[in-house]
């Protein structure tokens, strides 16, 4: 996936689907971060700007934006998620042996939900600790809301 010119990837393991964009229900008074709620199948499933979640400029959303519906293990459960991206690019495959550290990179970006990276041709691909891309107080809120929402 892509968020501008920096390209990411999440374990093929958490993604249930990918979906085309569509305009979240609002969820008054939420976090930047949370755009609002999709119907996925029949669940409301929040709906993540992960641009604002990592610090990013928003940007408005166009035809080859796409939600990412992930699967986002939480206590023991599945948390559905889904993630905003400008566009996915490809299903890739990657050995463990290309993976690479996460690497310190300051103070603009947290890395402790950076799993790793991975050399891709002429650039670099950073691979997300899905898990850890939310906070625990995070996680709890996007529960209620999606308890809320059913």
């Amino acid at each position: 996936m892509a968020l501008g010119r920096e390209v990411f990837a999440v374990p093929v393991a958490y993604v249930r689907e990918i979906l085309d964009y569509r305009a979240p229900f609002k969820i008054p008074e939420g976090p930047d971060y949370l755009l609002g709620l999709i119907d996925v199948r029949g669940r409301g499933t929040p709906m993540i700007d992960l641009r604002t979640k990592l610090g990013l400029p928003s940007t408005t959303p166009d035809g080859a934006t796409r939600i990412l519906v992930l699967d986002v293990p939480v206590g023991g459960r599945l948390l559905g998620l889904g993630l905003v991206a400008d566009r996915v690019i490809e299903v890739a495959s990657f050995a463990a042996t290309d993976i690479e550290g996460a690497p310190e990179i300051g103070v603009l970006w947290r890395s402790d939900y950076i799993a790793g990276v991975v050399r891709r041709e002429n650039e670099f691909v950073v691979l997300f600790d899905v898990p850890k891309l939310l906070t625990s107080s995070e996680t709890s809120l996007l529960e209620n809301v999606r308890h809320d929402a059913a």
